[in-house]
């Protein structure tokens, strides 16, 4: 049972409380939170552990977009209950105000705690279906804004129960309106791999997600099956998923929300290569340090890679840097980060960048050696080699159009030098 729950900025502020439970939960344990944030990460929210105990509470926290999501209670529950609410309240409130961060939270507390309000009660998760809550709550729009101003109303509420609470799929309404007929299947992939300062590929998975955009009429049963789904590991369903089929076939069978929504996500482990290398090669002497990266491709997927970039933050006691690039642009940020954006490899050249660091005085050799992050965009070809086999759809009275399309992005690339 969750007693409260904040909402918190990078700099420590409380900007929501809701308060899920008659006993009230003092606003001083978003304080130690934060020491306890300073004290272990460096102020960064986003490295600390999602369950933290302190010494009157079990904290559960979940970082968005520089917004800190933290819930408290001191009675034991499942960490992951915890974790997957909190979840589930930052993807609601994406959906409903279209992006997520310390402003856009400050100008829509009202309708923020209308949310919290209803997906929670007396400290347990109750309404979490974006379906449902948009009936119950109408998402903010232009005219509902200039309406409350003029008529002094702030609250989004309707007078009415949802459709879709008495619908045997509380996820779907029971009448979908102006349902185009169409359904649209994305795999979207992140690829994180590490690579040594040898070359060598020290670990390459792909974390993955199949998005759903449908536009169907009536209660349609759908049946999508992969052609080699052996490979998927640590998979995790929404809500409308059979889970038999699943587990006895690998067939993912589901009545579909309407609209867009996460069908499940997954991993691919153990992949061999990555589209695209990076070799670093960093010497030093006699208080200089020179510079030489080379990238190009390595397994070509055979579709172009777009929004290539190289970046690396400059080691400490470094008191000048001048690098170029034989293709592209290098920026060196203001917090000592050098963003090398090459876009795509072309075809007559290997991108390559060079250049010298000039070490402070009293010091020969570079101890302190950068690694190298790396970022590209693919469309069309999902890397872990997953595909899709089939989609089926019965209960229509028309044959729908069904499109599919995947892409893959670098995740957490990194080359160790």
């Amino acid at each position: 049972m969750l007693q409260c729950v904040f909402l918190l900025s990078d700099s420590g502020e409380v900007m929501v409380e809701k308060q899920m439970t008659a006993h009230r939960v003092d606003r001083a344990i978003c304080g130690w939170f934060w020491d306890y944030v300073l004290a272990h990460a460096a102020g960064d929210a986003s490295k600390v552990l999602q369950v933290v105990v302190s010494p009157t509470h079990y904290l559960f926290q979940v970082y968005r977009n520089g917004v800190t999501f933290l819930a408290c209670t001191q009675v034991e529950m499942p960490p992951l209950m915890a974790i997957e609410f909190l979840s589930r309240v930052a993807d609601v409130l994406t959906d409903y105000l279209g992006d997520l961060n310390e402003d856009i939270i400050k100008d829509n507390f009202v309708l923020v705690y209308q949310i919290l309000d209803e997906m929670m009660d007396n400290g347990f998760p109750l309404t979490t279906e974006p379906n449902i809550l948009k009936e119950m709550i109408a998402p903010p729009n232009i005219v509902s804004k200039v309406l409350n101003v003029v008529t002094g109303k702030s609250s989004n509420l309707g007078n009415k129960l949802p459709d879709a609470a008495a619908s045997f799929v509380p996820w779907r309404t029971t009448v979908v309106k102006d349902a185009s007929n169409e359904v649209y299947v994305n795999i979207v992939e992140e690829l994180d791999a590490c690579v040594n300062r040898e070359g060598a590929l020290v670990k390459c998975e792909a974390y993955g997600k199949i998005q759903v955009n449908s536009s169907l009429p009536g209660v349609p049963e759908l049946t999508l099956s992969f052609s080699n789904p052996t490979i998927i590991n640590d998979v995790r369903f929404h809500p409308c998923v059979r889970f038999r089929p699943w587990e006895s076939s690998q067939i993912l069978s589901f009545v579909p929300p309407d609209g867009q929504f996460e069908l499940m996500s997954y991993r691919v482990k153990k992949l061999k290569t990555t589209p695209i290398y990076v070799k670093p090669q960093l010497t030093s002497d006699s208080g200089n340090c020179r510079v030489n990266v080379m990238v190009g491709i390595k397994n070509d997927p055979g579709k172009p890679i777009d929004s290539i970039t190289v970046q690396f933050r400059l080691p400490p006691l470094i008191a000048s840097a001048d690098l170029t690039a034989n293709y592209g642009t290098v920026d060196i940020l203001a917090d000592q980060t050098c963003l090398w954006t090459i876009g795509q490899i072309p075809k007559d050249k290997a991108p390559s960048l060079s250049g010298n660091l000039r070490l402070e005085e009293g010091l020969t050799h570079l101890h302190t050696f950068p690694t190298f992050e790396v970022k590209f965009k693919i469309m069309g070809v999902a890397l872990s080699g997953l595909q899709i086999d089939k989609l089926e759809i019965r209960n229509t009275p028309n044959a729908p159009y069904k499109g599919f399309r995947a892409q893959t992005q670098a995740g957490r690339y990194e080359v160790r030098s």
